[in-house]
């Protein structure tokens, strides 16, 4: 197990201005090498926070952060050489220099003495993210994802065992979103780089993370596959954090058929089924939010609100009336008596 981690935190606490309830709190993490490991929580739930840690940018108040099984000292302190594979990349650009080129942007940390050498990394990079028609644009004009990506070429230029991403899709269109994604897993997969990302947005972990660590208060929650926490999450934060979905409770859960022994019940827009046919039609579509090749219906009954998928667009319009069956729930909560 010790071979497949490349970092690990034990009982890490990290705190700002003598306020518990900031920063983390014992936590333990354990990092795997060679995977894309996501972190995910509510705002100030801590996520930079470890992720700062992780990367040495910060120092713990208690507890230890290894690096290959060896302790992995503040930066502030000194650079050592498992700093310089541990490159850290912030939404901000604060490390960029504005009215610099792309070129000059990229290629600023590689040695100057040989030319050739220069040329060809710089190059390499700036391919590896599809930016090399972007060399000669002042890094200033470029378009949040333009910068990105050479914000992201710049910290891969010299091969990094490890990638920090904080909030790396922050300001990237969607069409760009997710071609630079690609590139970030195959660069994954061909290198065998080790990333570990913050994220706020669910679709972005589920579709690139290996490993999801989710955050609340400071503390680790859960952890496990992305697939794992979707379908079964233990917690009803997790599913809060990584699903736009319904969320009742005990009295509600009995409007839609479901008896439950627990305080809040769970249900997911793709569990719904529709028919708009018969008696049990009793469902009232109150808005219709458009998604493209298919469609969000905001359906009430009796003061309850569900949230339900629609393929089949244009066939309720709003104030319709529909049926529907519930194929999963899930339960959270206190226990009722």
């Amino acid at each position: 197990m010790k071979d497949d981690l490349i970092l690990e935190t034990i009982s890490v606490t990290k705190n700002f201005f003598g306020d518990k309830s900031s920063g983390v709190n014992n936590i333990t993490v354990f990092i795997p090498k060679g995977k894309i490991t996501a972190i995910v929580g509510e705002s100030g739930s801590g996520k930079t926070t470890l992720l700062k840690l992780l990367s040495g940018t910060m120092k713990p108040d208690s507890g230890d952060v290894f690096f290959h099984g060896n302790p992995l000292p503040v930066r502030a302190a000194h650079i050592t050489a498992a700093h310089t594979v541990i490159t850290m990349v912030s939404q901000d650009n604060t490390d960029m220099d504005m009215a610099a080129n792309v070129w000059d942007n990229v290629g600023k940390a590689l040695p100057t003495e040989d030319a050739n050498y220069k040329i060809q990394k710089t190059t390499q990079a700036l391919n590896l993210l599809g930016i090399y028609e972007l060399r000669d644009q002042p890094f200033g004009k470029l378009s949040g994802g333009e910068k990105q990506r050479v914000t992201i070429a710049k910290a891969l230029i010299n091969r990094p065992e490890v990638l920090m991403l904080d909030e790396p899709f922050n300001q990237v269109d969607a069409n760009y979103r997710e071609s630079l994604q690609h590139d970030i897993r195959q660069i994954v997969k061909e290198w065998g780089v080790t990333v570990v990302l913050v994220s706020h947005d669910p679709a972005e972990l589920l579709s690139m993370a290996d490993e999801l660590i989710v955050i609340k208060e400071g503390e680790i929650v859960e952890y496990g596959a992305p697939e794992t926490l979707y379908n079964a999450p233990k917690l009803l934060y997790t599913a809060q954090i990584l699903v736009n979905c319904s969320e009742l409770t005990a009295t509600q859960a009995k409007v839609c058929g479901i008896s439950t022994k627990r305080g809040t019940v769970v249900i997911y827009a793709e569990h719904i089924t529709i028919s708009s046919l018969g008696m049990g039609a009793r469902w009232v579509v109150k808005q219709i939010l458009f998604k493209g090749f298919f469609e969000e219906l905001i359906i009430e009954r009796d003061e309850v609100t569900l949230r339900v998928i629609n393929y089949a667009r244009r066939k309720h319009p709003v104030g319709s009336k529909i049926g529907i069956s519930i194929k999963k729930y899930y339960e959270f909560g206190k226990w009722l008596s």
